[in-house]
């Protein structure tokens, strides 16, 4: 087994440093060939912080384990929350603008409910994954209009700062080609070295991707929130979390039902979309003030890192 967790480690460092790279080089790319920094700024925010998941759920799916794709994405959705932004709002309170509180956040809700009862079958089939597929374009095109309007500040920060960070189209072809080619042998690690460890200590596999693989692929979101938090800049601490959860639910799910539908085990209903579903309505409700803005302070961050705390205890103590 020792291998297998030198397998999860070197992994999960490949896997974060490759997705760098890899955005890096896709950003570069993009803007030699005349995309928008607009648009290229949506794909940092939504794809590049989730390319992890995304990779890493496609290939467990191809291997015919489904427990790591879904435990993956669900299990990063609730790090995500409570852990990420639970040490974000300890090292600065996040304040939270209005515009995030009456756009996305709704919208990360109502693709919460929509991914909560596609479970209730107790699968996920083809046709459920076609519409998690088509429901992101969808919200891809809507978030882009109301950019083009000034509605968000977080896209077009990354956007400037694409703009400043110039890449020769050679590098990042390189880093393009280069980063994909390891993003994609670092998650077969990765997915190898979680499922024989899970084998070897008697525990399912959506136990190790609800845990493990769940954390080490949020890494990029934790490293870009605590930055963000450290330079002041809000709305890019809480615009992480909430484009990294609806594109986790919409394209890592998406695509991992599409590649492999799936039985669904009850307790992922039960537990783990219940638990993502509350802290998704905690965070709403954590999110709202009387003024301009609404404020996650600390003692908000410790109610989070505390549900965080809870939920990873209850998962270890019943899965022996």
């Amino acid at each position: 087994m020792i291998y297998a967790i030198i397998a999860i480690i070197i992994g999960l460092v490949l896997l974060v440093w490759s997705a760098d790279r890899f955005i890096d080089g896709a950003a570069a790319t993009a803007r030699h060939f005349g995309m928008s920094p607009l648009l290229i700024g949506m794909v940092i925010v939504g794809f590049g912080t989730s390319a992890p998941e995304m990779v890493v759920s496609v290939m467990s799916a191809l291997d015919g384990s489904p427990g790591i794709a879904l435990g993956n994405a669900y299990g990063s959705n609730i790090t995500n929350i409570a852990l990420i932004l639970g040490v974000t709002a300890l090292i600065s309170p996040i304040m939270v603008q209005k515009q995030i509180v009456k756009t996305e956040l709704p919208v990360l809700l109502v693709i919460t409910a929509l991914a909560a009862f596609q479970l209730f079958d107790g699968y996920l089939s083809l046709m459920d994954g076609v519409v998690l597929l088509l429901v992101l374009p969808g919200y891809m095109g809507w978030t882009v209009k109301t950019n083009l309007k000034g509605a968000d500040n977080i896209v077009e920060d990354l956007s400037d700062e694409l703009e400043n960070s110039k890449m020769p189209l050679k590098k990042g072809l390189f880093w393009l080609v280069v980063g994909l080619l390891i993003l994609v042998l670092s998650s077969r690690l990765l997915v190898w070295g979680a499922v024989t460890v899970a084998q070897s200590m008697g525990v399912s596999d959506l136990i190790i991707g609800l845990t493990v693989v769940a954390v080490g692929t949020s890494l990029p979101e934790l490293a870009s929130s605590i930055a963000a938090a450290r330079k002041g800049e809000h709305d890019i601490a809480i615009g992480n979390v909430v484009g990294s959860n609806l594109f986790n639910t919409l394209a890592v799910v998406g695509l991992a039902s599409v590649i492999h539908p799936m039985e669904v085990a009850p307790e992922i209903l039960t537990r783990d979309v219940a638990i993502m579903s509350g802290l998704t309505v905690l965070l709403f409700v954590f999110c709202l003030g009387k003024g301009r803005a609404g404020q996650i302070g600390r003692l908000k961050g410790l109610i989070l890192l505390g549900s965080y705390a809870a939920y990873t205890g209850y998962l270890i103590s019943t899965s022996f």
